[in-house]
């Protein structure tokens, strides 16, 4: 499951940014994820990951939120291809017979990073 390790990155890279801050010790609250269709990851199996990777921290109890980005089919002369089912590919378009390209749905990128501010002193 390279899921973990994808994850284990993605929480350093978000811990990273959250201390880099400056202003003190702050908790994760919610990751936000944007994962393309042909990233060849499962968002479920992030998800589930991420739970793992965060047990037992200061950002236990945090939330990675996952952004499907689908992948679109186009063809030079008639634009995107509505008529693709998910998870399927056609070779050439339905309306005109031309070759089709893809076009996104290679995303996994880190959107942003929700933190709670520390409490401030009474």
């Amino acid at each position: 499951m390279h899921e973990l390790s994808l994850v284990t990155e993605i929480y350093r890279t978000a811990r990273k940014a959250v201390d880099d801050t400056g202003t003190g010790p702050h908790r994760i609250e919610v990751v936000r994820l944007a994962v393309g269709e042909l990233a060849a990851v499962e968002p479920d199996l992030l998800v589930f990951a991420w739970e793992a990777v965060t047990a037992g921290t200061p950002d236990a109890g945090s939330r990675l939120d996952v952004d499907f980005r689908p992948a679109k089919q186009t063809c030079a002369g008639c634009g995107v291809i509505p008529e693709r089912a998910a998870g399927s590919w056609l070779r050439l378009c339905p309306r005109c017979q031309g070759p089709l390209g893809i076009e996104g749905g290679d995303e996994l990128d880190v959107l942003n990073v929700t933190f709670e501010e520390p409490d401030a002193p009474a």
